[in-house]
């Protein structure tokens, strides 16, 4: 994305709330589950899902204009990438987690970022990730739509890392166990740790006993930056921890993980991370002054700067490259031997 030129531009910017909402309303009606069964003009669908034709017309136009569904002779469809990310049950459906994380928990909180940015955010406005998921509906709400969210970049993950070698993983903060469970069954010699708060731990075995996995996923219940975690690993993991952490306490969660892997281990870092230079990637950029109106010590990582980090507590063969388009980056380094 190259720099704003006109107004035109600023509005679309200015204006990209209300687009968001009209995709939270749409999942929160199952309007794009309900397409995938065949094109629908607004007074079937309206039918379908108990809306009035009225609104439901208003909101398939706004879907329309967005590129979320067509519109031909008055019936909508569902775009590819709606029908392929946003339908129920499709293979890559993270509908819950833009649904339940993004519009109910996360959007709520951005009210308060000009506070957060400029510091005047009072004690109790933010509390920490422990703090929050001490609250069970809470912990609930944020990590299984986390855990629906986390799918297909664990997917991505087992197919762009060969871990065949492998034997013990540590996922530091890993949820209800997404990475964790996804990586096990596509490497069956390996076995996980996964290090997360009491209630986040009581949901992610759930998943993992769904799964077929409690005899190889096991969890340690605690806060990833207070928890002694368990040493002799193969690999370390943290997935979308950096950026939901204090700045300060990078440094503590490497040094943590170069003590834990095994001589020749892997670091894996899965986080929103901008280019060095910063000029974006947007949806990065925006992802990471998200996290500040939560965790206003939060800093936002380049790629330079955690390559850098990465060989200053020790690491070795640091590579750091594009995971999630436009969105994600992964950091690959090992303790060496």
């Amino acid at each position: 994305m190259g720099p704003v030129t006109d107004a035109d531009e600023i509005s679309r910017i200015a204006f990209g709330f209300m687009g968001s909402q009209a995709l939270f309303t749409a999942l929160d009606h199952g309007l794009f589950t309900v397409l995938a069964e065949g094109a629908l003009d607004a007074e079937a669908l309206a039918d379908r899902t108990g809306l009035h034709r009225d609104r439901a017309e208003t909101l398939l136009t706004a879907l329309a204009g967005l590129g979320l569904v067509t519109v031909s002779d008055g019936r909508f469809a569902n775009s590819p990438a709606a029908e392929a990310f946003l339908v129920k049950g499709a293979k890559y459906d993270f509908g819950d987690y833009l649904r339940l994380q993004v519009g109910k928990q996360m959007y709520g909180l951005m009210g308060q970022l000009g506070d957060a940015v400029s510091g005047a955010l009072g004690e109790g406005a933010t509390a920490s990730y422990e703090q929050w998921f001490s609250d069970p509906e809470q912990a609930r709400l944020y990590s299984e739509s986390q855990h629906a969210g986390s799918l297909g970049p664990a997917r991505q993950l087992a197919k762009r890392i060969d871990l065949s070698g492998a034997r013990q993983l540590l996922d530091v903060g890993g949820g209800t166990g997404a990475f964790a469970i996804t990586l096990c069954k596509a490497f069956p010699e390996l076995s996980a740790t996964i290090v997360d708060f009491p209630n986040v731990a009581a949901l992610g075995r759930r998943h993992v006993a769904e799964a077929g996995l409690s005899d190889r996923i096991a969890y340690v219940e605690g806060n990833a930056l207070e928890t002694d975690w368990p040493g002799g690993q193969d690999v370390v993991l943290m997935s979308y921890l950096f950026s939901g952490v204090p700045g300060s306490a990078h440094e503590g969660l490497l040094r943590a993980a170069h003590d834990r892997l095994m001589p020749g281990g892997r670091l894996l870092i899965h986080d929103f991370v901008v280019h060095a230079d910063r000029s974006g990637p947007p949806l990065a950029a925006l992802w990471q002054l998200q996290h500040t109106a939560f965790t206003p010590e939060a800093r936002s990582v380049d790629a330079e700067g955690l390559a850098r980090d990465l060989w200053a507590a020790g690491f070795a063969e640091v590579t750091v490259s594009e995971m999630i388009p436009q969105m994600t980056m992964l950091a690959e380094a090992r303790r060496p031997e």
